[in-house]
């Protein structure tokens, strides 16, 4: 992913509607009009989000007739979790953020007394 593909993730994720959105299309693909009936949003508001969503990358939309179906498009979304996953080693226990720390600490030290 590059990154501005990235950052336009980030901002599609950054709003709570969204987030919601992309969470009930990971489960199934739904229609537009679910969409608003579920978030208790007006439609013109749901297509906005869709917009953005669909900016990003992260879904995509198919009509059916006279209805549209959105689906998650999970290559955006293992993107984002390969790009999260290599700072996997920052966020391991408390304990070994604070020896990572005093590692660091003690390396500063011995260089500072060179």
């Amino acid at each position: 992913m590059i990154p501005q593909d990235l950052d336009q993730v980030l901002e599609a994720l950054a709003n709570k509607h969204r987030r919601e959105m992309v969470y009930v299309l990971g489960l199934q693909p739904c229609a537009i009009s679910q969409l608003a009936d579920m978030r208790d949003l007006s439609l013109p508001a749901i297509h906005k989000h869709v917009k953005v969503l669909e900016k990003a990358g992260l879904v995509t939309r198919q009509k059916t007739g006279r209805t549209t179906y959105l689906t998650l498009d999970r290559g955006a979304m293992r993107s984002l979790q390969e790009w999260l996953g290599q700072f996997h080693t920052y966020w391991g226990s408390e304990d070994a953020s604070l020896a990572n720390y005093s590692d660091y600490l003690n390396r500063t030290t011995t260089m500072e007394k060179d």
